[in-house]
Parts: C-alpha cells; sequence; structure tokens
C-alpha cells in the first residue's frame, strides 16, 4: 500500500511542475485525495459493501469535487491535473499512466444496462472540459482535444477533436491527409478543424465578392 501511494506521489511530481514538496502534495492536491479514496471505496465494492462504498466516494466528492464511482477500474500513475468536475462513471475502465483535466466526463449516454462508459488504454490524455460517452475504447497514447465530444472509438495514437470528436492525428500525421507528415502536438496545440472550416468559409466568401464586385464592373461599362 505504502509503495503505491508512493508511487502516486513521485507521478505528480513526473507530470506538475508546480509541485514543490511532498507535504503540499500530500495536504494539497484533491487529484491524490481522489484517488486514494477510490482505492478504499473499491476495495468495499468489489466485496459487495455497495452502501459504505457509496458513502465513502459522496464524501470524497464533497471534499474534492471530483467524482469517481466505486465501481471504476483505474490503473496506476492515474493523474487528476486539479480535477474539480472531474466525473468517472461505474463501468470505466482506466489504464495505466493516464491523465484528466479539470471538467472531464467519463459518463454514459442513457439506461443501458451492463458496460456503459468508456475505457481508456494505457498512456491517455483527456484534455480540460472533454466528454467521453458510451461504452467505447480510447486507444493507448491517444490525446482527447480540450472541449471535444467523444461517441465513437478513437484507435490507438490518434488526436481527436471536435464536436463530435474527430480524428485530425494519427501516428503523428494527420489523419485527412496520410501523405503529408506533421510533427507530434502537444495536448493545447492541437489541431482545430473548425477553425480550418471557418478559414476556408472566409476564403470562399472573398473570392464571391471579387467576382460579384468584377461582374458589378462590366455591366457598369
Amino acid at each position: 500500500m505504502f509503495k503505491r501511494m508512493k508511487e502516486d506521489i513521485n507521478n505528480i511530481f513526473e507530470n506538475d511542475p508546480a509541485a514543490r514538496s511532498v507535504l503540499e502534495v500530500v495536504l494539497t492536491y484533491s487529484g491524490l485525495h481522489a484517488t486514494w479514496s477510490h482505492r478504499i471505496a473499491h476495495w468495499f465494492f468489489k466485496r459487495r459493501f455497495y452502501f459504505i462504498a457509496r458513502v465513502i466516494s459522496q464524501v470524497s466528492r464533497f471534499f474534492t469535487g471530483i467524482e469517481i464511482h466505486p465501481g471504476a477500474k483505474i490503473g496506476r500513475r492515474f493523474f487528476i491535473d486539479h480535477g474539480m468536475g472531474v466525473v468517472i462513471g461505474e463501468t470505466c475502465e482506466i489504464g495505466d499512466n493516464v491523465t484528466l483535466y479539470q471538467g472531464v466526463t467519463l459518463g454514459g449516454t442513457g439506461k443501458e444496462k451492463g458496460k456503459r462508459h468508456p475505457t481508456l488504454e494505457d498512456n491517455v490524455l483527456v484534455a480540460t472540459g472533454a466528454k467521453v460517452l458510451g461504452s467505447i475504447t480510447i486507444g493507448e497514447n491517444s490525446k482527447v482535444g480540450a472541449g471535444s465530444v467523444v461517441l465513437k472509438d478513437v484507435p490507438p495514437n490518434a488526436t481527436i477533436v471536435g464536436i463530435p470528436g474527430k480524428v485530425v492525428m494519427l501516428d503523428g500525421v494527420r489523419y485527412t491527409d496520410p501523405s503529408k507528415k506533421m510533427q507530434k502536438l502537444d495536448h493545447q496545440n492541437i489541431p482545430d478543424p473548425m477553425g480550418d472550416r471557418c478559414d476556408d468559409l472566409e476564403k470562399t466568401m472573398k473570392k464571391l465578392q471579387q467576382e460579384i464586385t468584377a461582374l458589378k464592373k462590366e455591366n457598369e461599362r
């Protein structure tokens, strides 16, 4: 138990440059508190002490602002940055070295039974405010952009953005044009398909305006 706790603390130092001391991390990091509380709640949940497990998870939610259902399965070196508003559903399965930012929801899409929440494989990063919904799988080493809504499976080594989420990078290559290789991007610098579309529309409008102006001049002549 103490070995896992030490591993969690070291993981925060590796992922958060703002971490300055072990005491600060242990006393002030809500993501760490939520993770440790979940492990206790999950222990009770697996042994069918459902009420106790839910009480522990709700007390943790009250103090941390992070809601993790005690039934969720979470791997090692799990990191929640800031964490306020993070929601993780009952049938979620999260691999090792996964990072979530504040406002992330790993939820369901309705009242279906069975596996109804996402599976995040190893080394997945989900950025601020993203929603991953339904019984889908986010492949290993993939990144979900801030504010995205993901409703379908994501292949490994992909970057997905938008509403609904679309794969824009795969294995370091722009997904829409496999012939053009691009440098790997940080999660705050991922491509913006909506912005690209707006740029295309703006170019089209300028072209149409030029054509209309030319037609007006011909009519005047």
